[in-house]
C-alpha cells in the first residue's frame, strides 16, 4: 500500500516539473541554443508592436503591454509545460480588461489579475487542466468572434482619429458616441490606417516570413514624421514611454471591492487557461510534443501574479506567437525567455522613438488581429451544424458582443450543457454500456485481438467508435494516433455504431484528418450514420482522394486499404 502511495505522489509530482527542467537534464547544446537565439528574435519583433497596441485598446498605457510581455513571457516559458509556448497579452483580454478599468480603475485590474492568477495556479495543482479540453466549440468561436467584433469597435476612435473623449466600455453606447462625433473625422488617421492595412496584408501574401506588424508600424511613423501630418501619436496620448525596468510601484489596490471583482477575475482565468491550452495544443500538433497541461496552468497563474506585482496586464499562451516561434526554430522555453529578453532590450533602447508612433498604425495592426480571431470560417460552418450548437454559438456571440463576456461564457456553457443533455436523453439506449473507443473488427468479441487484425493489409490498423461523438468525448480523439509504434499508411475509422455527432465530434475528426495528412496516412471513415453523416455534409467537410475516403461500410474499407497499400500511385 505504501509502494502505491509513493508511486501515486511521485505521478502526481511528476505533472508539475517545467519542460525547462526536462529539456535541461535531456542535455541542451551550442547548435540549440543558436536557434531558440534566432526564433526568440523573431517572435520579439513580432511581439513589439503587438503588446504596445493590445495595451492601448485595453485602456491603459503602452509600456503596460511591454512590461507584460516582458514579465509574463518570461515565466511562461520558464515555468511551462510546453516546449515552445509563448506568452504574452493577447486581444482575447482587450473587452473584460478595458471593462474593469472602467469601473474599478487600474487597481481592480491589478486585483483581478492577481485573483486570476492565484486560481490558475489552484486550477493546475487540482489537475484540472484536463477538464478544459473539454470546452464545446460553438462556445470557444462564439466568444472569440464576439471578441473580435468588440476589438474592432474599440478601434474606431483612432481609425478615424476622431476628436472625442473616452471610449465607453459598451457596445451600443460607444456607437452613439461615435455617430455623435463622426464630423471631427481626421483624413490623415484614415490614411495612416489604409497604408498599415495595405502593407501587412501585401507582406503577409508576397513576403510571409517578413515581421508585418513591425515594417507597418515603421513605414506609418516615417510618413506621418516627414510629412508632418495632424495625426495624433503615442507621444500626444501617452507622453513619453519610461526606458527603464518596471517596478514594484503600483496603484492602490481596492481589496474591499473583492466579491465585485470575483466575477472578471474568473473570466480572466478562464481565458487564460482555455487560450493557453489551446495554443499548447496547437503547438503539440505543428511539433509532434506532448504539453503538461497542469503544469501549464500552473504557469499561466504564476505569470499573472508576476505581471500585477509588477503593474502589468493579464497574460496568456498566445497562438500566433507560439506558431512563429515554432516556425522560426524555437524548439524549447529558452527561446521564449530570450523573446522576452529581447523586449526588454527593446524598451530599454527604443523607448524614445516610440513617442512618433502613430496610434492610427497601432490601430491597423488590431485590425488585423481582430480579423484573424473572428474565426470567420469556423463560425460559418457552425452555423450548418445542429439547431442546439448554433443556438449556443449565437447566444455567447451576442451576449459577448452586447452584455459582457463573463455573462456570455457562463450562458454558452450552460445552454450547452442542457443540449448535451438533451441528445444524450435520445441516445442513452445506444450508448449505455459502450466504451467510446474500441479497436476492434467486429461486433461480436469472439476472437482475440490478432486473428481480427489477420485479413487486414499491411501498414494498415483501424479503430472503431461507439456511441456519440459530441463535445465531451471528442477530445478523445487526439492522441489517438500516438498509440502507434510505427505509423500507418492507411487508418480505418469505423463510426457505424455513431448515432449523433456535433459541430466539436466534426471539429475534432477534421482535427484527426489534418494529423493524418501531416504524417502522410490515408483516412478511411466508414459506415456513418445518416445523421453524422448529413452534419459532416453540411459542415462542408468533403473527400480528399490519396488523404480522405468515406465508404459505405467496412468491406469497403478494407478493399480500398489494400489498394491504397498495394498500388499507391494508382
Amino acid at each position: 500500500m505504501s509502494n502505491l502511495m509513493e508511486f501515486d505522489r511521485r505521478q502526481y509530482l511528476g505533472m508539475f516539473v517545467p519542460k525547462l527542467v526536462t529539456v535541461l537534464r535531456e542535455g541542451y547544446t551550442a547548435k540549440m541554443f543558436r536557434a531558440d537565439a534566432v526564433a526568440g528574435l523573431t517572435v520579439a519583433i513580432v511581439a513589439l508592436p503587438l503588446a504596445m497596441a493590445l495595451a492601448i485598446a485595453s485602456g491603459t498605457t503602452p509600456d503596460k503591454g511591454l512590461h507584460t510581455a516582458i514579465i509574463a513571457g518570461f515565466l511562461i516559458s520558464a515555468l511551462g509545460g510546453s516546449r515552445v509556448q509563448i506568452g504574452g497579452p493577447t486581444a482575447a483580454f482587450i473587452p473584460v480588461v478595458f471593462a474593469v478599468i472602467v469601473k474599478f480603475g487600474y487597481g481592480g485590474l491589478i486585483l483581478c489579475t492577481l485573483l486570476a492568477g492565484l486560481m490558475l495556479i489552484v486550477a493546475g495543482l487540482l489537475r484540472l487542466g484536463t477538464l478544459m479540453k473539454y470546452m464545446p466549440q460553438p462556445v470557444v468561436t462564439g466568444f472569440t468572434s464576439g471578441i473580435a467584433v468588440s476589438i474592432f469597435s474599440s478601434q474606431v476612435k483612432d481609425i478615424l482619429g476622431l476628436k472625442m473623449g473616452a471610449v465607453p466600455a459598451d457596445f451600443l453606447p460607444r456607437w452613439e458616441s461615435f455617430a455623435k462625433h463622426i464630423g471631427t473625422t481626421q483624413p490623415a488617421a484614415v490614411l495612416l490606417t489604409v497604408v498599415g492595412l495595405v502593407v501587412i496584408f501585401g507582406l503577409r501574401k508576397w513576403k510571409p516570413n517578413w515581421p508585418g506588424f513591425l515594417i507597418a508600424l515603421i513605414l506609418c511613423t516615417a510618413i506621418c514624421t516627414l510629412f508632418a501630418l495632424p495625426a495624433e501619436t503615442i507621444g500626444t496620448r501617452f507622453g513619453n514611454l519610461p526606458s527603464a525596468l518596471p517596478d514594484f510601484s503600483f496603484p492602490h489596490i481596492p481589496f474591499e471591492r473583492t466579491m465585485e471583482l470575483l466575477p472578471s477575475s474568473f473570466t480572466i482565468a478562464f481565458l487564460a487557461g482555455v487560450e493557453s491550452l489551446l495554443s499548447a495544443v496547437v503547438a503539440d500538433g505543428m511539433t509532434g510534443g506532448r504539453h503538461r497541461s497542469n503544469m501549464e496552468l500552473v504557469a499561466q497563474g504564476a505569470a499573472n501574479v508576476g505581471s500585477a506585482l509588477f503593474g502589468g496586464l493579464p497574460a496568456t499562451g498566445a497562438i500566433a506567437r507560439t506558431a512563429t516561434n515554432i516556425r522560426s526554430g524555437g524548439r524549447t522555453p529558452i527561446a521564449g525567455m530570450m523573446h522576452a529578453g529581447y523586449l526588454l532590450v527593446f524598451m530599454l533602447v527604443l523607448a524614445p522613438l516610440m513617442h512618433y508612433v502613430p496610434l492610427a498604425a497601432l490601430a491597423a495592426v488590431l485590425l488585423v488581429v481582430a480579423w484573424n480571431m473572428s474565426e470567420y470560417e469556423n463560425f460559418r460552418n457552425t452555423l450548418s451544424a445542429p439547431k442546439g450548437d448554433r443556438l449556443v454559438l449565437l447566444l455567447t456571440f451576442l451576449l459577448t458582443v452586447f452584455v459582457d463576456l463573463t455573462v456570455a461564457i457562463q450562458v454558452g456553457i450552460v445552454v450547452a450543457a442542457f443540449v448535451f443533455m438533451f441528445r444524450m436523453s435520445e441516445a442513452v439506449e445506444i450508448s449505455s454500456g459502450v466504451k467510446l473507443i474500441d479497436d476492434d473488427l467486429r461486433p461480436d468479441h469472439s476472437r482475440d485481438d490478432s486473428d481480427q487484425r489477420a485479413h487486414l493489409p499491411r501498414d494498415t490498423e483501424v479503430y472503431q467508435i461507439s456511441g456519440p461523438l459530441f463535445f465531451g468525448t471528442a477530445n478523445r480523439l487526439d492522441n489517438l494516433l500516438d498509440q502507434f509504434l510505427s505509423p500507418p499508411k492507411v487508418f480505418i475509422l469505423r463510426m457505424r455504431l455513431v448515432p449523433v455527432i456535433d459541430a466539436s465530434g466534426v471539429h475534432a475528426l477534421q482535427k484527426l484528418a489534418d494529423r493524418c495528412h501531416r504524417k502522410n496516412i490515408v483516412l478511411i471513415v466508414s459506415g456513418l450514420q445518416e445523421q453524422p453523416n448529413r452534419i459532416i455534409a453540411q459542415m462542408h467537410w468533403q473527400e480528399h482522394p490519396g488523404e480522405l475516403h468515406f465508404v459505405a461500410n467496412f468491406d469497403h474499407a478494407v478493399q480500398l486499404a489494400r489498394r491504397l497499400v498495394e498500388h499507391p500511385q494508382a
